[in-house]
C-alpha cells in the first residue's frame, strides 16, 4: 500500500512509541557509536522491527540483506558472508520470522556469529527466548517492541493526513485508530482504503473493517491486560471469565503458542501439585497448538483454561522455589554434609532400610516447603509424612 510504504520512518526519529529508542538509551548509543551487536527484535505486527532493522542499517551504512526464515537456504547465508570474505564493511543480515529457523540453520548461523563476520539482525512476533537456541541468545541481544499506544497512532494519523491533506473527522479518526490495534501499517491501510477525494468518513472505515484488528489493544486493555485477566479468572476459579478473556485473547489476534505458554506457566505456579495433571495437559496442548494453529487450536485452548479454572489450586511450589532463591541470594551458603558427599562410605541408601531413613541432608534445618493440604498436594502430604514417621 502507498501511504505505508511512502510514510516508513526514515530516521530513529521518525519511529513512533518506543521508548528503547529514546535518546540516551543503551539501544540508542550502541547505534549512534557505530557498534552494533547482533540482535533479535520481537512485538507484534506493525509495531516497526523491519524498519528499524533498515534504517539501522542506513545509520551504520552497511550493505543490508533481507531474508525471511520461511524461505531461507543455508547456501544464501554462506554466500553473503563468502562475499565479504576479503571486505573492510560488515554486512547486516536482517531475518524475518526468525522463531521459524530450524536447528540446523541456527547452527550454520552460529560460527559467523561468534567471529562477527557479520551482524544478524532477527525479528519475530515471539518471544525468541523460547524459539532460539541458547547459543544464539547467548551472542545476542533481545529487545521487545510494543504495539504502540493510541495516543500515538493517533499523533500518526493526524500527521500522515495534514501532509496528504485528507480530511477526516473525530469520530472517523478515533475509529481508525482504535481499530488498528496498535498495528501502524494496519491503520495506514484502512485509511488509504478508506479515502474518497482525500475524505474519511467512519461509515467508509466500517464497512471495510467491521471488526477491530486486535480487539482490546488499546491504552486501556493492553495485550498484557487481557492475558493478566485471563490467568487471574483462572486462578479465582471462573470458568466463564477465563474463557471470556480468551476469547479476547483470540479474537485480538494473540498467538496460540503464546497463550499455551501463558497457561503452563499458570498450571505449576498456581495448581502445582493440587493436581500434578495440570502441567502434562498444559504441555500436550502446547504441543498441540504448536502443530495445528488456529482456527482449530481455539478448542485446545478452551478446553485447558476449562480443566484449569475448575482445578484445585495451589501454590506452594512457587512459594518454595522463591523462598529457597532468597535464602541463598542472602548468604546462605552451606556446606553439603559429608555422609551425602560423592562416594562416601557414611552415606545410608534409603532403599536398604525400606524406602526411608533418618540422615541429614542439610548442615542447618531450613523450612521453605509448606503443603496447602489442597488437592492431590493432601495426598503427597500424607504420603510424605507416612513415608519418614513410619520408622520414627
Amino acid at each position: 500500500m502507498r501511504l505505508a510504504l511512502a510514510y516508513r520512518p526514515k530516521s530513529l526519529d521518525e519511529i513512533y512509541g518506543q521508548e528503547i529508542l529514546e535518546q540516551g538509551t543503551p539501544l540508542r548509543k550502541m547505534i549512534s557509536n557505530g557498534r552494533i551487536p547482533h540482535m533479535f527484535f520481537y512485538g507484534p505486527a506493525g509495531c516497526g522491527k523491519t524498519s528499524l532493522s533498515r534504517l539501522i542499517a542506513i545509520e551504520i551504512d552497511a550493505t543490508y540483506y533481507e531474508l525471511n526464515a520461511t524461505t531461507l537456504k543455508i547456501e544464501e547465508i554462506r554466500s553473503i558472508f563468502k562475499t565479504h570474505l576479503n571486505s573492510l564493511q560488515k554486512p547486516l543480515i536482517f531475518i524475518d520470522e526468525v522463531h521459524r529457523l530450524s536447528k540446523t540453520q541456527q547452527e550454520v548461523l552460529l560460527p559467523y556469529m561468534e567471529s562477527y563476520a557479520g551482524i544478524i539482525i532477527g525479528a519475530s512476533t515471539e518471544n525468541p527466548y523460547y524459539t532460539l537456541t541458547s547459543g544464539i541468545r547467548s551472542r545476542s541481544y533481545l529487545f521487545e517492541l510494543h504495539l504502540l499506544k493510541n495516543s500515538d497512532m493517533r499523533q500518526m494519523a493526524i500527521d500522515i493526513c495534514t501532509k496528504e491533506q485528507i480530511e477526516i473527522d473525530d469520530t472517523a479518526l478515533s475509529y481508525l485508530v482504535d481499530s488498528s490495534g496498535g498495528d501502524a501499517r494496519a491503520m495506514l491501510n484502512l485509511l488509504e482504503g478508506a479515502m474518497d477525494e482525500k475524505k474519511v468518513d467512519y461509515k467508509t472505515l466500517k464497512f471495510l473493517r467491521p471488526f477491530a484488528v486486535q480487539s482490546g489493544s488499546s491504552e486501556a486493555t493492553t495485550h498484557y491486560d487481557l492475558s493478566s485477566a485471563m490467568i487471574k479468572s483462572i486462578r479465582g476459579s471462573d470458568i466463564d471469565a477465563s474463557i471470556y478473556y480468551l476469547a479476547r485473547l483470540i479474537e485480538g489476534g494473540e498467538s496460540a503458542s503464546f497463550i499455551a505458554r501463558r497457561l503452563a506457566i499458570l498450571a505449576s505456579e498456581d495448581i502445582g501439585n493440587a493436581n500434578p495433571n495440570a502441567i502434562t495437559i498444559a504441555s500436550s496442548a502446547m504441543n498441540i497448538v504448536e502443530h495445528i494453529g488456529y482456527p482449530e487450536a481455539r478448542i485446545t485452548l478452551s478446553q485447558l483454561v476449562i480443566y484449569l479454572a475448575s482445578s484445585p489450586k495451589s501454590n506452594s511450589s512457587y512459594m518454595a522455589i522463591n523462598d529457597a532463591l532468597q535464602s541463598v541470594r542472602d548468604g546462605n551458603i552451606m556446606e553439603i554434609p559429608t555422609p551425602i558427599k560423592p562416594n562416601n562410605p557414611s552415606y545410608l541408601y534409603p532403599h536398604s532400610f525400606g524406602g526411608w531413613v533418618e540422615q541429614k541432608y542439610l548442615t542447618k534445618s531450613m523450612k521453605f516447603y509448606i503443603s496447602s493440604k489442597v488437592g492431590f498436594e493432601k495426598t503427597l502430604d500424607e504420603w510424605h509424612t507416612k513415608i519418614t514417621n513410619h520408622k520414627k
